[in-house]
């Protein structure tokens, strides 16, 4: 098995962690008690979910993940939530003072007491895996946890799992949604950790979610839930090839492999189609031709910053739901035809798709509608620089 462990770090990335783990566990019909009912399997660990999940011989569900943050209240929302039996206590680490926005205080002060716990519970989940592939980590970096302490933990993981691929998540401070005055310092020092440690590392921004929110969903005054909602079906989107048998399917390396041309340069922009309220899709059934044009569109990035200044070097759509083939080379000719997706010189015009017959799943009650097919795009553009330099 291709075994992936999660880890959430800092308020944010347990927040989308939260997200995550629940529409994960409605795609597979597991209930929040991680029981399963359609796993007629007990115990035998070769179904493609157990690379999120480990089974235990009561044919409970255990997700393979770890949730850190320095101080206990959003740790303990997840320990009184509804997916409170889901976890194991032991994968639910808080300490008992936070990082108060500081990096220093995350990476030096207060985050070197409770690495060791972290990389001890890694080193249980990694023990329980057969074949580990490599980690997702969600987190912020305008936080002093999730900037710090994560930084820090992916340089251990680094020494500790060397050839292990590494996947980041990473929350970029917006320029006008901010919460600190020192977003901007605590991103700077942790993006230091991410070009060295992690192999791809995809950008979302909250103020591009906000306007996808507000845009697209008719959200006025749009929650973290709406946004963590949203980034979940992307890193749900991501992942579906690892955890459903699917006609042309992904493995983790494959992103790193297709989409980093020199190690440094894996800063990834993504976009997510369709994105649309349930009022709007009763009336109208999304093709394969739109929404893959629609992914290309600069309002749809999760990322503050305009493709089309920039040039593609790469890029990755994963279709998931009633989607074949032949739709999708059809799809990409059209696009590669109109000459406004533009490719460096340097590098051959190249998509890698990937389809996925499992359909989008959405959490009842939220806000994106129950659609027939989807696409996640994850492209590497030189555009990403204006994230940075907006900092």
């Amino acid at each position: 098995m291709r075994e992936v462990l999660s880890i959430h770090i800092g308020q944010a990335g347990i927040q989308v962690g939260n997200s995550c783990w629940e529409l994960y566990c409605l795609e597979h019909g597991i209930l929040p008690d991680g029981m399963m009912p359609s796993d007629t399997t007990v115990g035998v660990a070769h179904d493609a979910f157990n690379t999120f999940f480990s089974e235990t011989n009561a044919g409970k569900h255990v997700p393979r993940a770890i949730f850190v943050d320095l101080e206990p209240t959003v740790v303990d929302e997840v320990r009184t939530g509804t997916y409170r039996q889901l976890f194991h206590p032991e994968q639910l680490i808080s300490g008992k003072e936070d990082a108060a926005n500081n990096f220093a205080r995350g990476h030096y002060t207060v985050g070197k007491d409770i690495i060791e716990i972290c990389l001890d519970r890694v080193r249980k989940l990694a023990d329980n895996c057969t074949g580990l592939q490599g980690f997702l980590v969600t987190n912020a970096v305008g936080g002093g946890t999730g900037s710090g302490l994560g930084s820090l933990l992916l340089e251990r993981l680094s020494v500790e799992y060397g050839k292990k691929s590494k996947l980041g998540f990473t929350i970029y401070p917006s320029p006008q949604v901010s919460t600190a005055v020192v977003e901007p310092y605590n991103s700077v020092l942790s993006t230091h950790s991410l070009l060295e440690h992690t192999d791809v590392a995809v950008l979302l921004d909250n103020e591009a979610i906000y306007d996808i929110c507000k845009r697209s969903l008719d959200i006025e005054r749009p929650t973290y839930t709406n946004l963590n909602r949203l980034i979940s079906q992307v890193i749900s989107s991501l992942t579906t090839s690892l955890r459903f048998d699917g006609a042309i399917n992904v493995d983790i390396t494959e992103f790193q492999t297709n989409l980093v041309p020199y190690p440094r340069i894996h800063f990834m922009l993504s976009s997510y189609a369709p994105v649309i309220s349930a009022a709007k899709a009763y009336h109208e059934q999304l093709s394969v031709p739109e929404i893959t044009n629609s992914v290309f569109e600069p309002p749809n990035m999760m990322a503050k910053c305009d493709p089309r200044h920039g040039k593609y070097m790469a890029c990755c759509l994963m279709y998931r739901g009633d989607v074949v083939p032949k739709d999708v080379n059809a799809a990409v000719g059209t696009i590669k035809t109109k000459r406004t997706v533009q490719f460096v010189d340097w590098c051959p015009t190249g998509f890698k798709c990937g389809i996925n017959y499992q359909p989008p799943t959405v959490v009842p009650g939220g806000d994106l509608a129950k659609v027939q097919r989807a696409v996640c795009m994850i492209s590497n553009n030189t555009a990403v620089a204006e994230v940075f330099s907006r900092i």
